[in-house]
């Protein structure tokens, strides 16, 4: 390459990395939701509609979806997200009612607790099937089918059109007993994050993907990764659990450097709730202050 070219690529790398700077913000866009009638996703919603976006709320529960949707200003749509036909009128669905959507969170999944071999015989495959078509295919359904109406707009300033957050797990790096399924979804997550940020990136979409320990719900009080003895497990661990409105804090986040807002405001190597994993997916979206 020659010395004029490499000065080029030199001079574009630094307008490129200045560009970058500019962060979208949510107040106006339009964020689709998936599994936003309850714990994480709903938490995530308000979040997103405080901040001024204009919130599509999918879920395959169409009531607590409504609910949601009335409380925060935005509309609800009921998606089954492992479904091809559902998803695509879904999103389409949301295209015609509130515009076309640069931010996309996927909360919906489903877990179960079943050993390989139990005292009932062999893991059910039908019911480790399910676990992987909605939470895994379910989330690149819903990726492929935004991602594909979001290239298509016109770029923000700073060449951004969009923004994809992806929920796994912990248990994508540390599953436990009964959790193959559940863990083995949420590993497949985790493994596409990477080839699919590349694959948009020319679009102008970043993707990423946040992985919560566990956390509390909190509208029931149950804990969103497990079932039954809760408080038993919770006495045997080292760190606190806590609340879903508190791990939407991190998928807002993960739109920012890691300054010492990030260190302030995200849940690292330890249990935490809801409201703050919800702050960070807030913090990834806006570029202002929680």
């Amino acid at each position: 390459m020659t010395v004029p070219a490499l000065l080029a690529r030199w001079l574009r790398s630094i307008s490129l990395g200045r560009e970058a700077n500019v962060k979208m913000n949510p107040n106006g866009q339009i964020a689709i939701v998936t599994g936003g009638g309850s714990g994480l996703g709903e938490a995530t919603a308000r979040a997103l509609a405080v901040r001024g976006a204009r919130v599509a709320v999918l879920d395959l529960g169409i009531d607590r979806a409504a609910k949601v949707a009335a409380d925060i200003g935005g509309i609800a749509v009921q998606c089954d997200v492992s479904d091809a036909e559902s998803g695509a009128a879904a999103v389409a669905g949301v295209g015609e009612t509130l515009g076309e959507p640069r931010i996309l969170v996927n909360c919906a999944g489903i877990a179960i607790g079943l050993k390989t071999i139990g005292k009932d015989g062999a893991h059910p495959l039908d019911q480790y099937r399910k676990v992987i078509e909605v939470n895994l295919i379910g989330t690149f359904n819903m990726i492929r089918l935004v991602a594909d109406r979001t290239a298509r707009l016109e770029p923000l300033q700073g060449g951004e059109r969009g923004v994809i957050v992806n929920t796994a797990s912990v248990a994508a790096y540390d599953g436990q007993i009964g959790q193959a399924a559940y863990s083995a979804s949420k590993a497949g997550v985790v493994g596409m994050t990477l080839p699919v940020a590349r694959d948009l990136a020319r679009f102008g979409i970043r993707v990423c993907t946040i992985a919560p320990g566990i956390f509390r719900d909190a509208d029931d009080g149950r804990h969103a990764a497990g079932g039954a003895g809760f408080a038993r497990r919770r006495s045997t661990l080292p760190f606190p659990f806590g609340r879903a409105f508190g791990i939407r804090g991190t998928c807002l986040a993960h739109r920012r450097e890691p300054d010492a807002q990030w260190r302030d405001h995200s849940p690292r190597w330890r249990h935490t709730h809801g409201a703050e994993i919800k702050a960070t997916v807030v913090l990834w979206t806006n570029p202002g202050k929680m």
